[in-house]
């Protein structure tokens, strides 16, 4: 734009005097003259072109790669951006909260080529600054606008770059909560459903959605509060593991092919325990959580040790011998009828040597070792056992199913 300025322009170049109270923002909106808005108004759409041809050089990906829609749409965003401008300099006191929000969602959009959006923004941002001061700087200079006012203008254009740039990192980083929250609700869908027996048919677009590819065999763990006071803050788990610390009985799944991160679950939940189920095909991924949930429940009543992770495979006897106790007590009720007459202290004697007998197979010297008693005490209550039991110890059925009796004994009873 070239030529002299419109002699019926009403144009106060001078800068107002500054508001009481220093240089915040609005106070420097305020000292701007606003007959600039009148005259640069009509020169946005020509900027708008500048910036854009400028932005194509600054950024030759821009120029090669782009089609038509993505440089209207970027075009778009420059125009926005310098009307904004423009009505901000007739009008300070106007509400910015529209317009802020709008510029909030421009770093909302897909990315362009490749390229984030907001890495677009900035740099058109940048870019468009420099551009725009250099137009005012040379408009300015033609029509003889103060060199105070040029000053005010020059730190006005930079101070709204500075606004223009928060705008859109504010907005992608509210898109980016707003998209965790999103999949962390898709994600503990997914579990509800596989520990809900659902098809992989069923799961494969929610698997996807959820960016957790479906593996072949899976490990549940059951989760309890170990500690009184575990750590508040919401864990940052591996993003292989589905997770849900809300519900009522708290668990996660992982893949069998990542069991390594069950074995760290102390470091990244403090203050919880976790009990392992078995390795399952997916299918019956709740039948792994509930073995992992009564190794969780046995864990509680002190039949089962203590630890910040407890392995269903560890515990494999105990477990099957609490699985149906009554029948466990039946086998019990026969084989071991034959101490049914001794003292309890007698009983107790006897059943500890059989079963150390039973386990190892061993001398009487290695038992006494193993009891810390006499080897002559050991064969002593060998000769009793014998009596008692006759040849039911020399038949390996008969024998299995005495260490079965003798191993329940010793694990409490269980009101499941």
């Amino acid at each position: 734009m070239t030529g002299p300025p419109d002699p019926d322009l009403p144009i106060a170049f001078a800068a107002r005097s500054p508001a009481p109270g220093g240089r915040a923002a609005g106070d420097l909106w305020s000292r701007l003259p606003a007959e600039l808005a009148v005259l640069f108004r009509p020169q946005v759409m020509d900027l708008t072109d500048e910036i854009w041809q400028e932005l194509q050089r600054a950024v030759p990906a821009f120029g090669h790669q782009l089609d038509d829609a993505c440089g209207i749409r970027i075009a778009g965003y420059i125009q926005q951006a310098l009307t904004q401008f423009v009505d901000r300099l007739a009008d300070p006191t106007a509400p910015q909260d529209y317009a802020a929000e709008r510029f909030r969602q421009l770093a909302l959009r897909d990315d362009v080529s490749g390229r984030p959006i907001l890495d677009i923004l900035q740099t058109a941002y940048r870019v468009g600054a420099r551009v725009a001061w250099r137009r005012v700087v040379d408009e300015g200079t033609r029509i003889g606008i103060p060199t105070d006012a040029l000053c005010l203008l020059a730190e006005a254009i930079f101070m709204y770059i500075d606004e223009l740039s928060a705008l859109a990192v504010e907005g992608q980083a509210s898109a980016r909560i707003r998209e965790a929250g999103a999949l962390e609700r898709r994600r503990r869908q997914l579990l509800e459903l596989l520990l809900a027996g659902a098809t992989r048919e069923a799961l494969s677009q929610l698997s996807e959605a959820a960016r957790w590819p479906l593996p072949q065999r899976v490990l549940a763990v059951s989760l309890d509060i170990r500690d009184a006071w575990p750590d508040p803050e919401e864990p940052s788990l591996d993003s292989r593991i589905l997770v849900d610390l809300e519900g009522a009985a708290p668990c996660l799944l992982v893949g069998e092919e990542h069991r390594e991160l069950v074995e760290r679950l102390p470091v990244f939940l403090p203050g919880w325990r976790a009990a392992a189920g078995p390795v399952t095909d997916l299918d019956d991924a709740r039948i792994s959580l509930r073995w992992a949930r009564r190794v969780t429940h046995l864990v509680r009543r002190g039949t089962l040790p203590d630890a910040t992770v407890t392995w269903f495979d560890d515990h494999l006897p105990t477990l099957w011998l609490l699985h149906d106790r009554f029948l466990v007590q039946q086998i019990s009720t026969r084989v071991l009828a034959p101490l049914n007459g001794l003292s309890p202290t007698q009983r107790a004697t006897l059943s500890e040597t059989l079963l150390i007998w039973l386990q190892t197979q061993r001398t009487a010297v290695e038992m006494a070792e193993i009891l810390s008693v006499h080897p002559q005490t050991v064969r002593y209550r060998m000769r009793q056992l014998t009596r008692l039991f006759g040849d039911s110890l020399n038949d390996i059925d008969a024998r299995f199913d005495l260490e079965v009796a003798l191993r329940a004994e010793r694990v409490p009873l269980d009101d499941q």
